[in-house]
């Protein structure tokens, strides 16, 4: 990356992290989801704890149904406001739009999990071991990464259509039934009573998965701000 457009991915992502600091709307709306998804959870079933694969999509699903809300937002600001088209009056690069926009709901993504996932061990796997924390916290960051680039795809997408709240679901949710799905078999063992370890073929798969959106929003995002 050229000096030029990462001076532009800087700029960009400092102006969402302000954006969302003036008038908070994607954070708080994903973690307040979170929050009662999980409480919602405790008292619905009969003994309030899961664990294993239970536990995982418990976990996951709420991710993706919170993610699925600011992915909603994430590109209002430029329909509503006017600015993307002032967007395209300047000399930046249109991948350091989308990339900043990525590593911006990437972050959302990783705030919310700071709160919310003490949140679902405290209501609903207070057995988990403290020392698979950090493996599950690594899932937790490569699963919001491909949450966060598919979401910024999609969003970029819908967001000139008039059903913007529709299409994000039907469009983002197909995409994103593969990491759900990879994380689950990753997360599995660390939220049983007796954490078990990952195997290694899911932390690749998950790492490529990552990587081919990257790529695909590195080559497809100059033609979606342009057009």
């Amino acid at each position: 990356m050229s000096d030029r457009r990462s001076s532009d991915l800087r700029t960009l992502l400092l102006l969402e992290w302000r954006r969302e600091r003036r008038v908070p709307q994607v954070l708080p709306t994903m973690l307040l989801f979170s929050i009662g998804a999980f409480v919602l959870f405790r008292f619905g079933l009969q003994d309030g704890r899961v664990e294993g694969p239970l536990a995982a999509g418990v976990l996951l699903v709420t991710t993706l149904l919170a993610a699925l809300l600011g992915i909603g937002r994430l590109w209002a600001a430029e329909e509503e406001e006017g600015g993307l088209d002032a967007f395209r009056l300047t000399p930046a690069s249109p991948t350091a739009l989308v990339l900043a926009k990525a590593l911006a709901l990437w972050t959302f993504l990783l705030a919310l999990h700071v709160v919310a996932v003490p949140a679902f061990l405290f209501l609903l796997a207070p057995h988990v071991d403290v020392a698979a924390l950090p493996r599950l916290a690594a899932v937790l960051v490569l699963t919001d990464l491909g949450i966060a680039v598919v979401g910024t795809l999609v969003g970029a997408v819908a967001a000139v259509a008039r059903s913007r709240e529709l299409l994000v679901p039907l469009m983002a949710v197909p995409l994103l039934i593969p990491a759900v799905a990879i994380a689950s078999e990753a997360l599995a063992p660390l939220l049983e009573r007796d954490a078990g370890s990952i195997e290694p073929r899911w932390w690749l798969v998950l790492a490529l998965y990552d990587a081919v959106f990257v790529a695909v929003a590195w080559a497809v995002s100059d033609g979606i701000v342009e057009d």
